[in-house]
């Protein structure tokens, strides 16, 4: 059975001078905690490596997805099982999702307090976290591979992402993240009360389905595009970002560094291109490289 992601509750409703008793949607919201085991059969070790408020549901890849976006792990083959567990106590098994590693498998803890950061408002620190994901990541310094998009299938993108946000039309209070094909195609969708768990989702997902790298597709974000998410997509291999709403001066700053096409404000119509432009196809453009000269 799968968990229920809304409940309903009673509100009174005002419009203007009028007001009535109805029922509303509301988005649930309940911690996650991520435990991680592993280690050899006669030593096996189970350590508490984050809590996340998100909205329940594919639990699995927001854990695995986490693991590998924060460089813990490196793909999904290091992975057992992911599981909601008793570790806890019974009244919080599903709130508690246990990954268990291959044995053999040592996880990647060195710098484990760097994972915390998308729980905190405290931010990080710009340079040295951009030094860390490039040591971490499996697909920093991939060559370019050509990926383009039309700018008239982008901006269809946010239309057909609001078409298949199911809870958010329930709520209106959920994030997404969604992977797209060059020609407008939807591959995967997410959602959460988090914007980096709706990702998390996505990826871990993807990482699942043996997708890695996400080289030849588009992410498209429901909301602004943070330092956090351009992390979590570029540990996964993505070259091109679109977010309905603004990017952050660091969210700029390391889609140039790991030379990802940053999108942002794409609604009506009308975008801007913060980094790698070269990989928009716009039929202005197109026009003038075809037009013959004076």
């Amino acid at each position: 059975m799968s968990t229920p992601s809304v409940i309903h509750i009673p509100v009174v409703k005002v419009n203007a001078n009028q007001s009535a008793r109805e029922e509303d949607s509301i988005a649930i919201e309940e911690p996650l905690e991520i435990k991680l085991e592993y280690g050899p059969t006669d030593q096996r070790e189970v350590r508490n490596i984050s809590v996340t408020m998100r909205t329940p549901g594919h639990d699995a890849e927001l854990a695995t997805g986490f693991l590998f976006t924060e460089g813990i792990i490196k793909n999904a083959d290091e992975i057992k099982s992911a599981k909601h567990s008793f570790i806890a106590c019974a009244e919080n098994k599903e709130n508690t999702m246990l990954v268990t590693l291959e044995e053999g498998v040592l996880p990647n803890l060195q710098n484990t307090e760097r994972n915390f950061y998308t729980t905190s408002s405290c931010g990080v620190c710009g340079k040295g976290s951009i030094s860390a994901i490039r040591t971490v990541s499996s697909f920093a310094g991939v060559e370019d591979d050509g990926n383009m998009i039309h700018s008239i299938v982008l901006n269809q993108l946010p239309k057909i992402l609001r078409r298949h946000q199911r809870v958010f039309d329930d709520t209106g209070g959920l994030h997404a993240s969604a992977l797209f094909t060059p020609v407008g195609e939807l591959l995967l969708l997410r959602e959460d009360v988090g914007r980096h768990n709706a990702l998390d989702k996505l990826i871990g997902a993807a990482m699942m389905y043996n997708w890695l790298p996400l080289q030849q597709t588009i992410l498209v974000l429901s909301g602004r595009a943070s330092f956090e998410l351009i992390q979590k997509a570029a540990m996964a291999g993505i070259s091109i970002i679109a977010a309905v709403g603004a990017p952050s001066s660091l969210a700029v700053e390391l889609a140039n560094e790991f030379n990802i096409t940053l999108i942002g404000f794409l609604r009506d119509e009308r975008f801007n291109i913060y980094t790698g432009a070269h990989r928009v196809m716009i039929p202005a453009d197109e026009a003038a490289l075809t037009a013959p000269s004076a």
